[in-house]
């Protein structure tokens, strides 16, 4: 039975796509919309796993959740492929950081941005509205950007002496770190302060797999 990758459109599914391609692998995409109104998936989603939301991979009787559970099933799925180092090596070492790092780390503050600017933008009684965008304003200022900046700055520092976040080759942990570089670009300003990482950027985006991936899975919102 072929591999079915539940994509939501402008979403984290769309790494699970392009690390298909680049694997190989043959699949199928069953396609999701967001709700126009909040952005939230659709209740569809939740008839695949509970927590209703994507990315979500079926392969016959199993199914997986979560990117990085999905990325190592897929990777166990092809024997020694080369997007993922050999295990005992200082690059399996950095793999396994970056490949947890890009959920664990990266994501939750650019995640906190994206809310308190909706915060700052939100319908709201004339008399709240300078109260919230006051509170969203000194959380941003004062611990969501300097948590971004910083993070910025140790993945740039890193580039520094390698052209791949695990060492000389391209791997599957790249394809991780790509979406909250992609969110850092568009939220935070990463474009004009970081250029190994706007290089590393430019770089993923001219792979084959990449565009291939983008094909398939329609509109991607992080690139607009």
């Amino acid at each position: 039975m072929t591999l079915t990758v539940h994509h939501l459109e402008n979403s984290r599914s769309q790494r699970v796509l392009w690390l298909l391609e680049e694997l190989g692998l043959p699949y199928e995409i069953k396609h999701y919309a967001r709700d126009k109104k909040t952005s939230l998936a659709p209740p569809e989603l939740a008839a695949v796993h509970p927590l209703g939301k994507s990315p979500v991979v079926s392969d016959g009787g199993v199914v997986v959740a979560e990117t990085g559970a999905i990325v190592e099933y897929l990777l166990d799925r092809v024997d020694g492929t080369a997007l993922r180092p050999a295990p005992g090596t200082a690059e399996r070492r950095r793999f396994t950081y970056w490949l947890h790092f890009a959920e664990g780390s990266a994501m939750p503050p650019l995640v906190m941005a994206l809310i308190f600017n909706k915060v700052r933008s939100a319908r709201m009684p004339f008399l709240a509205k300078p109260i919230a965008k006051a509170i969203a304003h000194n959380v941003m200022s004062g611990f969501v950007q300097p948590n971004i900046d910083r993070q910025l700055n140790f993945m740039e520092s890193e580039l520094a002496t390698r052209p791949w976040f695990a060492g000389e080759a391209f791997s599957a942990a790249d394809i991780m770190m790509s979406f909250p570089l992609e969110a850092g670009a568009t939220r935070s300003g990463l474009t004009e302060r970081c250029p190994r990482l706007t290089d590393f950027l430019a770089r993923i985006h001219a792979r084959p797999a990449y565009r291939r991936a983008l094909e398939r899975g329609g509109p991607y919102a992080l690139l607009s």
